[in-house]
């Protein structure tokens, strides 16, 4: 009886862990549902640049890649494991295809450190 309540509070705790993240290819797939919405996303860093106080990054979390832009002061190198909260915002929609969809960043934290 113990084991079964022991596993059942374990799938919980993993069910909302990942409910809490949209998946980037599901904001690729259907943009105008998510603009201006806040939405969690984690990912690798695969671009990044940056001067002064703004820049923008790309991230892959395997479904997908989105850029991130960030006046916040600083963006994770590349390579770094993030967590960002922002609002999407996108660019044009053409042929069923979204070129430009981006989050505009709220935060962001480096995950595995």
């Amino acid at each position: 009886m113990k084991k079964t309540v022991l596993y059942l509070a374990v799938f919980a705790i993993a069910l909302m862990m990942t409910g809490c993240y949209t998946r980037i290819g599901r904001i690729q797939a259907d943009p105008y549902h998510y603009r201006n919405r806040t939405v969690h996303v984690e990912g690798n860093v695969v671009k990044s640049v940056g001067a002064l106080f703004v820049g923008g990054y790309q991230i892959d979390d395997g479904t997908g890649k989105i850029y991130v832009l960030s006046d916040r002061g600083g963006v994770p190198r590349t390579g770094a494991r993030v967590a960002v909260s922002g609002s999407v915002v996108n660019g044009v929609q053409l042929m069923g295809r979204s070129f430009g969809t981006a989050i505009r960043e709220h935060s962001h934290r480096l995950k595995g450190y």
